[in-house]
Parts: C-alpha cells; sequence; structure tokens
C-alpha cells in the first residue's frame, strides 16, 4: 500500500515552488504556507496549481503551525489554507487574531482523537488502562507540538492513561498504522479527520467521555492583513471554495494512489473542472 510522500522535511522552514515561473509578466507572487497534513498539502498543491494558471507565481513553505501563523501575522506569508476553530487551533488564534485576517469556511465538521481499527476490542479512551498490555502502553502521535499532540498530552493526564505518547511524524504515524493493520495487531494513534486513512483502512474513533478533544471543528483558511487589498480576485475565489468529505477524500486519494502531491493535484482538478470553474465563476 503506498503511503502519503512529504516531498520536504520539517526540521527547518523549506521553500518550494510549485510551477517553474515562465518569463512574460504575471499577476503577482503569491506565498502558501501549510503544515504537514495530508489535506493541508492536498489544497496547498491544488490552489498553487489553479492560481498558476489563473497567472500567479506561487510558492508554498511548509513548516510547523505555529511558524506558519507568525509568518502570516508579519506578513512573510500569504495565505495559510488550514485553519481548525474553534477548537484545535483556538490557542494560535487568540495570539494571533489581530494580525491575520480569518476567511470563509471550506469545510464543516472535522473530527480528531485517539483511534484504533475496529477489529480493537476497545471503543472508549477510559477504556485504555485495561489494555495497556494489548497496545504495549504507548500511543503513537504525530509532530511534537501540534494541537493533536497537545489535546493527546491532555487526554494521558485527565484519564490517567499508564501510556507513553511517542511524537512522531504523520508518515511515522501511518507506517506504524499500516504494519499493525496488516497483521491485525492493536494500536492507538492520534487520528484526523479529514484524512484518506479512513477511506483506505477500517477505523474508528475511541469515545471521549471527557470531552477533551472538543467538538467537531470547521476549517477556515487566512490571509495576511491588506492581502484582500492587493488580491481580491484570489479572495473572492477562495470564499467560493467548498469541499465535503467525497470531494476532498477524493483528492487526497489521487494524490496517495500517484504517490505525487503536484501530479495527484493535477490529475484531481482536470477531473473535476467544473467544480474549480465554479470557485472561480467561470
Amino acid at each position: 500500500m503506498k503511503k502519503y510522500a512529504l516531498s520536504v522535511t520539517l526540521s527547518s522552514l523549506l521553500i518550494m515552488t510549485a510551477c517553474a515561473g515562465g518569463e512574460t509578466e504575471t499577476k503577482g507572487d503569491i506565498h502558501i504556507g501549510l503544515n504537514n497534513w495530508a489535506e493541508n498539502i492536498a489544497v496547498s498543491n491544488m490552489w498553487a496549481i489553479v492560481l498558476e494558471e489563473e497567472g500567479y507565481d506561487v510558492q508554498l513553505t511548509m513548516s510547523e503551525k505555529s511558524p506558519i501563523w507568525t509568518g502570516v501575522a508579519a506578513g512573510e506569508i500569504d495565505i495559510a489554507p488550514e485553519i481548525w476553530l474553534p477548537t484545535t487551533d483556538e490557542p494560535l488564534y487568540e495570539d494571533y487574531q489581530d494580525d491575520i485576517v480569518l476567511q470563509d469556511i471550506w469545510y464543516e465538521g472535522t473530527e480528531l482523537g485517539l483511534g484504533v481499527p475496529e477489529y480493537v476490542d476497545v471503543d472508549s479512551i477510559d477504556e485504555l488502562n485495561d489494555h495497556v498490555d494489548k497496545f504495549d502502553g504507548r500511543i503513537v502521535g504525530i509532530d511534537p507540538g501540534s494541537s493533536l499532540v497537545g489535546l493527546t498530552e491532555d487526554a494521558v493526564e485527565e484519564y490517567g492513561l499508564d501510556y507513553d505518547l511517542r511524537d512522531s511524524s504523520e508518515s511515522t504515524m501511518i507506517t506504524e498504522l499500516d504494519n499493525a493493520y496488516e497483521a491485525e495487531e492493536p494500536i492507538v494513534a492520534t487520528l484526523w479527520s479529514p484524512h484518506w486513512l479512513f477511506a483506505e483502512y477500517d477505523l474508528k474513533y475511541l469515545e471521549d467521555p471527557e470531552g477533551i478533544y472538543g467538538e467537531p471543528d470547521d476549517i477556515y483558511y487566512m490571509t495576511r492583513l491588506d492581502f484582500e487589498n492587493d488580491h481580491p480576485e484570489v479572495v473572492e475565489w477562495m470564499n467560493n471554495w467548498y469541499m465535503d468529505d467525497e470531494t476532498l477524500g477524493d483528492l487526497m486519494s489521487t494524490i496517495n494512489e500517484l504517490d505525487d502531491e503536484e501530479a495527484g493535484a493535477e490529475q484531481w482538478i482536470e477531473e473535476n473542472r467544473d467544480l474549480v470553474d465554479e470557485w472561480l465563476e467561470k
């Protein structure tokens, strides 16, 4: 089974160009900041290609969430496509809300928490201490410093879990999940929706009686101050943008199948040109 390939590392801020710039005059430069969540990579590459088609030069910067917020607030990054509110990104929003512009919702009803394969006979977080040996006393996490890992640290404390939360990365978590799933072994991991994993594997979230992970979020995008004055048509297009489980899942699955985020986004755009044209009001 193919894994989602990341083309940059997270140890430093890396910049890549979405498409090669030509010699002709463009409408301007647009700098998009993203983190390494699969749906963020997918929609960032999709918008990079769409905006290049519309005459812009687009740069993608991958980093952790906090530097992306700092970059937008400082005016160094124009757009960050993925802001989860009212729960997941609330601490960052509280810190930066006066220095960014929160734009429209493009996806509704996210979910995040601890998840296991359906074949695992555990249904709630408060049951985990009864099965410590089954899971080798560990929870497979993602990037240290991410909101999801922070909430999981709170869950470990609140539920008194006798587990070690292992920070890693999305790609490492997926590899461990795939290995366990193929062997039908127990595993508990930090998961979130939307994600292509739920199309590839039969997974379930553990119930969260204490409500540590909060109610479902919606996903917004944000821009730097004055971006709308500089590029009003881009904000208009992105405010028309909306995806559901089917369209976003299809985009992520296409990228995963091709094992190439740019090629996958290009293919998805061609297969969904009518939807993209609706966003662009063509």
